[in-house]
């Protein structure tokens, strides 16, 4: 049976290959389709690359090895596509000799960045031809008017050289006439020419693509007989427009002129057809083809339409056929108003803008594929045995088998809950943090303007008001980076404890500070009173001119859109909607922050982005950092391992104040879920007990804790370590864990975007406010147990010896966060641990209540809780509202211990009175088996009617000198950030 393929070539006509990867060449089958005759040459171009090399494991060898020695992506590309087109040439090498050079060439491409640079282009195609350094090789050049006259320097110095994106026969005409030229100035300075080849890609289907659109629009427009004669031009622009070109090749090479340079070996500039696969559905899939059928020609077909052909092909000239219909069918066009003149200088721009951006895909494919191997070099798990290795190998196998990567950055709502519309829904609108990094870059600029303005006009200090997601990154930042020279001293309040909200107000002068109020969803209780406190202190001293002091954060259409509105505030960032609180990191709630303490946004948006790249689609899930640590926080949750322990280098120390809440918040519900364990002071393995529950995430930006963690590694605990190169890392990491809990979260089969029970105690909060309104105070709790009860220390004990392995102990603190009550509570977190054997916990509320509080009351009953509530000596009202501070927090804590009882929580309350330091020591000294038969200690309280129901009082004498968010605020000095 005849191949029609090689009956183009007894033709004249030389079927082009348009494609490559390597597996063509390692495989053979290229080899093999070259020995049969169905290809003679070889074309590449940067969307084929990209396919390649993100739709196969081919590179991935090399990608590692240049990866791990510092090449940058182009430089990457620029060794695979050069070892690619190499390793081709040599293939159609023998092609080459049986041709005499007339045939079996491969084409390398000069990138788009040198279209519009004639010198940068003649460099560029010097270098590819030696860096390949075979005589097969064509160098592909773009023939725009500057890759013109590139064209004629090239072949003057001896280059093989492919023209591409020729779409008018006037531009066609000037690549020959650069030809010509190119032989006739090497022919004068005494060079050979006979070795010289070079083709003239002359692009076919795209030019029907725009016409046919065009002869479209007019038939809907006119109708009538018009819309016939329309019609019957269809498909034929393209055609008629090539056979044209091929015309006016036959005119030009058919001269004196080049007779004269034939006579010294000078070889045909051929015509190569490029874009002959039919786009259309409605033409034959060897359309293009058939008609361009001629000696003296290439046609370069991708592999879909070279099978075809060899299948239904019918080699027959035709290339030369009707050109006196062809003229005929542009003048019909001219006449209909479509001016092929205008037509194809529109293909020339958008071919060379869509060869950039082809491009640029190419390379963002390759920096994705890099940075997946840099990210992965950073991150190691260590399991021991086999038995977890196997668990998160099987979750990395069933997040490949659900194509969860390519389904997350499609933001498929149905990954998570496929049987629930609700769900669905609502997840839908919760995945635009997958590209928020991208919104964020071109608002850097914003940014940081608005941070210079606030500077100029002498602001000196910044409270962000906030709770939860919106305040949780901020801080972790301004304690990361400290604030730059200059810049605005930023504290956090996400407390409602009066003397928080005093000491809030004590740290700077109101009249220099500037107050953002973040809020999502602008109607969250907390902001909303610390706004309404502050602002009648501003206008208090500035009167109308106040809305110069704040600033709001929130999204689209909310209360405090309008409020900000209603009030001049400076200035009103809206975040993009489709974002929740706690995957906000990367959004104006936390970059506007940044801005403000003289980071520099852009650098982390930058790691960001990079990290993106190593989690995108195209990465396999054995390789995405991403999707592997949300693999092996699922597996080692499913075997028992659901206490996330973090180790944290001291700069980066608070990173897991905002990881608590993602983690915490987005699993724990449907009775399952991840307890994240922050801030636990790291000791010897033996503290941990022997029963195994844990997995340790190091995060490491020093080596501080290498030893502490090798010694636990040692003694079989899990670490996955993940090495930060410097603290704007966080800016990726903010990312990973993102995805990673996304990740975990599918593993979980529970929705990580929603948080049901955060719900629950905002509602027994309001439920307990009305009912104070009503009768001036929140009911009594039978069960409240106070420190110089006598049965204190046994009863406290019992409740922590219910805790048994998988258990954890939860302290849920309701007071002002201050460095001695930090230590005090961070010793008692460690006392229970060491004493009970089990993970525990520590939460300020209501701080915790819009993080862990979700896991409490949704995830699994392994909880015991102890919550502390102390007796506020100040306090200090909310304008606007029936209740004072301290009634909101006394409200908040009991709504939550409610909840908590609601859903049989083993929990336990302890007021500590208004001595909390020396109340904690006691319940410490209880804890360690110091005060077991404690009485009346001369630090406990007594038993007081409730608090909420005193008269608010003006605070004391310097007690708003404490600092506004404890413990972590207290790095006040100032240190360079950018």
């Amino acid at each position: 049976m005849t191949n029609p393929l090689v009956e183009l070539q007894k033709l004249g006509q030389s079927p082009w290959h348009d494609n490559i990867r390597r597996q063509l060449l390692t495989s053979g089958q290229l080899k093999k389709m070259v020995k049969d005759g169905d290809i003679t040459g070889l074309t590449s171009n940067p969307t084929i690359f990209e396919h390649a090399i993100a739709d196969s494991t081919d590179y991935d060898e090399t990608i590692e090895t240049l990866a791990r020695q510092g090449e940058t992506a182009r430089e990457i590309f620029d060794a695979l596509s050069i070892e690619d087109i190499r390793d081709a040439a040599d293939v159609f090498a023998p092609v080459f000799k049986r041709t005499r050079g007339g045939d079996g060439y491969v084409s390398i491409e000069v990138g788009p960045e040198f279209a519009g640079d004639t010198a940068g282009t003649i460099k560029e195609a010097k270098r590819l031809w030696k860096a390949v350094d075979r005589p097969n090789v064509m160098v592909k050049i773009p023939a725009t008017r500057e890759g013109v006259p590139a064209i004629e320097q090239s072949i003057a110095d001896g280059l093989n050289i492919n023209i591409t994106l020729i779409f008018s026969l006037e531009r066609y005409e000037e690549v020959m006439e650069a030809y010509l030229k190119g032989l006739e100035r090497r022919r004068a300075a005494r060079k050979k020419i006979d070795h010289i080849a070079s083709v003239a890609s002359f692009f076919v289907s795209r030019v029907d693509g725009l016409v046919d659109k065009q002869l479209d629009d007019k038939i809907a427009a006119l109708g009538g007989e018009s819309s016939g004669a329309l019609q019957a031009l269809k498909g034929q622009a393209a055609i008629a427009n090539a056979r044209l070109a091929y015309a006016r090749f036959r005119d030009r090479f058919g001269t004196e002129r080049f007779e004269a340079l034939a006579k010294h070996g000078a070889r045909l500039q051929r015509p190569l057809w490029a874009s002959t696969s039919t786009k259309n559905p409605a033409y034959p899939d060897v359309y293009y083809v058939e008609a361009l059928v001629g000696p003296d020609t290439v046609d370069t077909m991708p592999p879909a339409t070279i099978e075809a052909y060899k299948d239904h092909g019918r080699p027959e000239v035709r290339v030369d056929r009707d050109l006196d219909q062809m003229r005929q069918v542009v003048e019909q066009l001219e006449e209909f108003g479509i001016h092929m003149d205008e037509v194809t200088h529109k293909l020339e721009v958008d071919g060379v803008a869509s060869f950039g951006k082809s491009f640029d895909s190419l390379i963002a494919t390759v920096e994705a594929r890099r940075e997946a191997v840099v990210q992965r070099d950073r991150m190691h798990l260590r399991l021991p045995g086999n038995s977890l290795r196997k668990e998160v190998d099987a979750a990395v196998e069933q997040l490949a088998v659900a194509k969860f990567a390519e389904r997350l950055w499609q933001k498929d709502s149905t990954l998570w809950k496929p049987d629930d519309e609700k769900h669905q829904a609502e997840i839908k609108i919760r995945l635009g943090w997958l590209d928020v990094i991208e919104q964020m870059q071109t608002r850097v600029s914003e940014m940081t303007t608005f941070a210079g303005e606030v500077k100029r006009a002498g602001f000196t200090h910044a409270l962000l008001c906030g709770m939860g997601g919106s305040s949780l990154a901020p801080e972790v930042l301004r304690e990361t980076f400290g604030v730059a020279r200059g810049y605005l001293d930023l504290g956090v309040l996400d407390s409602t404890d009066p003397a928080a909200v005093l000491a809030a107000e004590a740290r700077s002068n109101p009249a220099r500070t500037l107050y953002i109020i973040s809020s999502k969803s602008g109607s969250t209780t907390e902001p909303n009173a610390f706004f309404a406190y502050f602002w009648e202190k501003v206008k208090a001293l500035k009167g109308d001119r106040a809305g110069e002091n704040f600033i709001a954060i929130t999204d689209p259409n909310t209360r405090m859109e309008r409020t900000a509105a209603e009030h001049g505030f400076r200035h009103t960032f809206l975040n993009p909607p489709e974002i929740g609180g706690r995957y906000s990191a990367l959004s104006y709630f936390g970059l506007v922050p940044a801005a403000l303490l003289g980071i520099d946004v852009g650098r982390m948006l930058d790691h960001a982005t990079a990290m993106a790249h190593a989690c995108g689609a195209i990465i396999p899930p054995a390789h995405n950092p991403g999707v592997v640590l949300g693999a092996v926080l699922g597996a080692l949750a499913h075997a028992g391992h659901d206490k996330l322990t973090f180790v944290v280098s001291p700069q980066i120390g608070t990173f897991g104040y905002w990881t608590e809440q993602l983690i915490a918040e987005s699993t724990g519900k449907e009775g399952t879920g991840i307890l994240p364990v922050e801030g636990e002071r790291l000791e010897a393995p033996a503290a941990y007990g022997p029963a195994r529950d844990r997995l340790f995430a190091y995060l490491r930006l020093d080596g501080k804790h290498d030893r502490a963690v090798a010694a636990l590694e040692k003694a079989g605990q899990p670490v996955v370590e993940i090495r930060l190169e410097d603290p704007y890392d966080l800016g990726g990491e903010f990312l990973r864990w993102e995805i990673a809990t996304a990740a975990a979260g599918w593993l979980l089969r529970i929705d990580p975007f929603d948080q049901p029970n955060v719900q629950e105690s905002k509602d027994n909060t309001v439920r307990l406010l009305a009912e104070h309104a009503a009768s001036g105070q929140l009911p009594a709790v039978a069960e409240t147990l106070w420190p110089n009860a006598r049965d204190f220390a046994e009863r406290l004990r019992r409740h922590l010896r219910s805790a048994k392995r998988p258990d954890y102990v939860a302290l849920c603190i309701y007071c002002q966060r201050t460095p001695r009550r930090e230590k005090l509570l961070r010793d008692l977190q460690a006392a229970i641990r060491d004493e009970f054997h089990v993970a525990t916990t520590l939460g300020y509320g209501p701080r915790f209540l819009h993080s862990t509080g979700q896991l409490h009351k949704g995830g699994p009953n392994t909880g015991v809780f102890v919550q502390f509530t102390v007796a506020d000596p100040v306090d200090v009202p909310v304008p606007g509202e029936a209740y004072t501070f301290s009634v909101l927090k006394q409200a908040q804590a009991l709504g939550d211990f409610q909840a908590l009882l609601a859903h049989e929580r083993r929990a336990l309350r302890v007021e500590l009175g208004s001595d909390v330091e020396g109340a904690l020591r006691q319940v410490l000294e209880t804890v360690q088996g110091k005060a077991r038969n404690a009485g009346a200690a001369k630090t406990a309280p007594k038993a007081p009617r409730s608090s909420a129901s005193k008269k608010t009082r003006a605070p004391a004498r310097g007690a708003a000198r404490v600092p506004a968010n404890g413990a972590r605020q207290s790095r006040a000095k100032t240190t360079r950030a950018a």
